[in-house]
């Protein structure tokens, strides 16, 4: 039964906001937008806490121990965000071999992982053999891992690269994760989300594939029994609407997809991860950055519409300016997608952008989950810097804000419950050494971090 919604309700009304936290009431994004603008932070952060409460229960916050490979940095896309992506002529673009990726795989089961999420540019040099051998390979070695990988954008390419066959673009698209899914694929990252409106979406990603077929990639995994997740990368030339614009999209094509193949074993988003653009080395970057003590709106601001129609003709300046997105716009936003995404279960604090101290502050913010240990990062790491946390230090996070940490698979089922002495940050005698956070490059990984440990 569809969640009624109340357009003229006013949302800032306790007694309309305690129906949205019970699930009986959906916003709006007329709504949406007047409680980012409108709304004091702690107080909209609080509605998003109630709301994760009642799905998440008073006391469990969970995590998974998986890694990120990218298996090359080489990509047809020429996304103005992105500092990861290389031709491929250059010394340091690269594609690693089986025994490399593999050996990668080893690194995370031998401290306990579960999952692999994988990801890499659009190289146009990999033939669809290349992906499906080594899904076999990994089945074969690791039977037990996870294997969550290959974003939207990156299974239209491979429509594009392989000839493949089909009528229609869900035909091809179904073709191609069949092949996948066949050699090992289980589900599928919501990578290549960034914004959906195309005014925004055309300026920042050169050679991505569009909203429509970004979401109907995921439509044909969901046909196909396979759950996903959707992400957001926002805080950059886009307006508040084309945030809600975005969310309005994700919750929708969700609803499609349940009432479509919920009762036939179908698949579904699982979670939802938004994060702020990451400004360093990229040409994104060097855009001029937005004056706030100007009085003229925001040019993004100008441009978007909660429909996602907005053009760059909207505004001379389009494109041309650019917001970050700092702590308390992070936590706004994630608390508004904890609101209005009412069919998504999981909200991911992004704590790898963001920072220990955030990531952690998000958890009363609507995010339930904080995403997986930092073992290896290379895309955010090369537009900056990434924080390398472990399985310890995110259990102290959680514990420290009051709940207990459990350790999750992909669906989000329950491995471990850390409530007792031998949970990983009791075992902790010494955190001095985490007194002072370190940051890391894309070149390094936190393998190398020693923890003293109870004997």
């Amino acid at each position: 039964m569809a969640i009624k919604s109340a357009p003229t309700a006013n949302i800032f009304d306790s007694a309309v906001l305690e129906d949205v936290v019970c699930g009986n009431l959906r916003i709006t994004p007329e709504q949406a937008l007047s409680l980012y603008h409108d709304m004091p932070l702690p107080e909209l952060g609080r509605w998003a806490d109630q709301r994760c409460r009642a799905l998440h229960g008073e006391h469990l916050r969970t995590y998974i121990v998986d890694r990120n490979i990218n298996y090359t940095n080489v990509c047809t896309a020429k996304c103005t965000f992105c500092a990861f992506r290389r031709d491929g002529h250059e010394d340091d673009a690269y594609t690693l071999t089986y025994d490399a990726l593999l050996q990668k795989v080893q690194e995370i089961v031998d401290i306990g992982g579960t999952q692999i999420l994988m990801q890499g540019g659009m190289n146009p040099e990999l033939p669809l053999e290349w992906y499906t051998e080594l899904l076999s390979q990994l089945r074969e070695k690791f039977p037990q891992v996870h294997v969550h990988a290959f974003s939207p954008p990156e299974i239209i390419e491979f429509v594009h690269f392989f000839d493949t066959p089909g009528d229609t673009l869900e035909e091809q698209v179904r073709w191609v994760l069949i092949q996948l899914q066949d050699a090992g694929l289980q589900s599928i990252p919501g990578g290549g989300g960034e914004i959906f409106a195309p005014a925004v979406r055309e300026k920042i990603g050169l050679g991505k594939c569009n909203a429509e077929v970004w979401l109907t990639v995921m439509r044909v995994a969901h046909e196909l029994g396979m759950n996903t997740s959707a992400t957001m990368m926002f805080g950059h030339i886009e307006g508040i609407a084309d945030r809600i614009h975005h969310f309005d999209l994700v919750r929708t094509w969700q609803d499609k997809s349940i009432a479509d193949f919920g009762l036939h074993g179908g698949g579904r988003y699982n979670a939802f991860i938004s994060w702020p653009f990451q400004p360093d080395n990229s040409p994104l970057g060097r855009v001029k950055g937005w004056d706030w003590s100007e009085s003229n709106p925001f040019p993004g601001d100008v441009v978007a519409k909660l429909d996602g129609s907005g053009t760059k003709s909207d505004h001379p300046e389009f494109g041309r300016r650019l917001r970050l997105a700092g702590s308390s716009s992070y936590l706004r936003t994630q608390a508004l997608s904890r609101l209005f995404l009412d069919n998504i279960y999981s909200i991911g604090s992004s704590w790898v952008t963001m920072g220990p101290a955030i990531g952690q502050t998000a958890l009363f913010y609507g995010a339930n989950d904080l995403g997986s240990v930092m073992l290896e990062e290379n895309v955010v790491s090369a537009a900056g810097t990434t924080w390398c946390l472990d399985e310890a230090k995110l259990c102290r996070m959680i514990r420290g804000a009051g709940f207990i940490p459990a350790k999750r698979d992909n669906q989000y089922g329950l491995l471990e419950i850390h409530n007792d002495e031998n949970s990983p940050d009791k075992l902790i005698t010494d955190w001095s050494i985490f007194e002072k956070e370190r940051l890391i490059s894309h070149t390094q990984d936190c393998a190398t971090v020693t923890l003293t440990l109870n004997d």
